[in-house]
This record gives C-alpha cells, sequence and structure tokens, in this order.
C-alpha cells in the first residue's frame, strides 16, 4: 500500500471532492482525502493524503494557509463571490491606498468572523448551503481564527488584490467582508489562491494533467513534519508496544517516526514524556 503526500494546483472550476474522485482514478487508490476545502472558483494548492496518510488529515489542517485574493467593490452577492447572484450596486468610492493599508493592518491578529451563509459548515446537523438553498433562515454561527499578515498588493479602479496569512477556519470571503465594511462600501471576492498551506508551496505542486503524465512528488511524513526518526527491529524491546499502537515513555518532545528496516511503522506524538500514536502505518 502506497502511503504519500501529494500536492495538487487545483483549477478554477471543479470541487475539492471532484479533485479526490478524478485523483482517485487516475492514481487507482481508493482511499485519499485532503486537508482543506477549496471553493469551486478558487485555484491553488490542495494538499492530499493517499491511504493510510488519511489519518494525518486533522495534523495538516491545522496547518496555516496563505492566498492572494482579488475584492472587485461596489456589488454585493449572495455567496460573497462574484459567482453569486447580485443583491446590491452602489457607485465605487475612491479610496486611498493609505485607507486601505490601514485597515488591513488593524484586522491582523484574532478575529471574530461570520461563516458564510454558503458554506459546508454543519449547524444543527445541516450544512448551512442548505439553509441557503431551502429559504430557510439560520443565525451564523462565528468562528475564532488569527490573520497572521494581510498585504495590499494592488488596488486599481474598482479591484483591491491583497495577501493573506491566516489560521485554519479562515473564510477569506468574510474576511472580504469585514474589509469592506471597514472601507465602508461594498465588495465580493472575485478571485482566490491558495498559494502556501504550513511550508508546502504552490510551486511545488501538480495540476492533474501532470499527475496523470507521472510529473509529481510524492512527499512522505519526513517531509512534512519536524520528526525524530528512529529505527528499530523486532527483536527490540519497544517493537511490539509500537507495532500494538501503545503508549510509550521515553524522554522525547516532539514527533517521532519508528521504521523497521527503513520502513514506515508508526508515528508518535511526545509531550511530557509520554508518547501517544498519532497513525499506525504498518
Amino acid at each position: 500500500m502506497d502511503n504519500y503526500i501529494i500536492l495538487v494546483n487545483k483549477e478554477s472550476g471543479p470541487t475539492s471532492r471532484k479533485v479526490i474522485n478524478d485523483l482517485e482514478k487516475i492514481l487507482k487508490i481508493k482511499k485519499i482525502g485532503h486537508t482543506g476545502t477549496l471553493d469551486p472558483m478558487a485555484t491553488g494548492i490542495l494538499v492530499c493524503l493517499t491511504n493510510k496518510y488519511t489519518k494525518l488529515v486533522p495534523l495538516l489542517s491545522s496547518l496555516e494557509k496563505e492566498y492572494i485574493a482579488k475584492i472587485k467593490l461596489g456589488i454585493k452577492t449572495d455567496t460573497l463571490d462574484i459567482t453569486g447572484n447580485i443583491l446590491e450596486k452602489r457607485d465605487v468610492p475612491q479610496l486611498q491606498v493609505s485607507q486601505i493599508k490601514d485597515v488591513l493592518e488593524n484586522l491582523q491578529g484574532e478575529y471574530l468572523e461570520d461563516i458564510p451563509l454558503y458554506s459546508a459548515k454543519r449547524v444543527n446537523g445541516k450544512r448551512l448551503y442548505e439553509y441557503a438553498r431551502g429559504g430557510e433562515e439560520v443565525k451564523l454561527p462565528q468562528n475564532k481564527v488569527f490573520i497572521k499578515e494581510l498585504e495590499l498588493l494592488d488596488y486599481h479602479d474598482d479591484i483591491i488584490k491583497f495577501r493573506a496569512r491566516v489560521s485554519k477556519g479562515t473564510y477569506i470571503r468574510s474576511l472580504i467582508q469585514t474589509i469592506c465594511d471597514q472601507l465602508n462600501t461594498i465588495g465580493t471576492m472575485s478571485s482566490l489562491e491558495r498559494t502556501k498551506q504550513g511550508e508546502f508551496p504552490l510551486t511545488m505542486s501538480s495540476t492533474l494533467e501532470d499527475i496523470e503524465k507521472g510529473n509529481f512528488h510524492k512527499l512522505k511524513i519526513e517531509d512534512v513534519l519536524d520528526v525524530e526518526v528512529i529505527n528499530i527491529q523486532e527483536e527490540d524491546n519497544i517493537y511490539k508496544k509500537v507495532f500494538n499502537g501503545n503508549k510509550l515513555n521515553a524522554d522525547y518532545e516532539g514527533y517521532v517516526l519508528y521504521k523497521e528496516k527503513n520502513h514506515e511503522l508508526a508515528l508518535y506524538n511526545f509531550r511530557n514524556k509520554e508518547g501517544r500514536l498519532v497513525i499506525k502505518i504498518k
């Protein structure tokens, strides 16, 4: 069974689920997961994991993400992006670059955002977009996130282009609404590209077409996490505990990857001298 991480460069149009379905067919692997949904209109890096590595999804999903987004000023849509139905139009104000930069700077830090109505977040067992499509009213939940960096890249006519480094769970569409509110105008997301997740840059990713031709990187745990690698043998006392996924005690801190004859056995996370199994690979 081939366990690895693959970085897909998603194009605009398909859902993240469609990308996974296509990947399963191309690689002839039945079990593939990803670490963070991209909207259909969005492009950029989609971190995918195969087979037993799918158990790393919660760990890698927590990594911070970087995006480049564009705001089209003067319109507001129901989906908060350019694909939605227009709810309102206004004249575009003449903004100052310094004004935009001040707003972006003030939003850095801890931020409480409204989760978009058109999202897959569940409320009372039902996804928000199902409420939206059914015309039902629902109180939007809020999400506490961290905005690490916001940088203005360009401002011309009715388009603001910016770069954002954010924590897990941040909806750029919602962030854009907050930016527009603070600029006393309206706007909607016109493009979104995820350029980085954790230490994975977009330049390391491959399109589905490239992957079909075999032109892609197969990343392993050591490539994506700061781990200590320990080789053990079957006759070692610790081997049976690792093989069975038991708790371990040792003077380690952080992640330890146990191997046998250079084959991955299991990944452990040690805290306060106690190691707990993260994933069992063999």
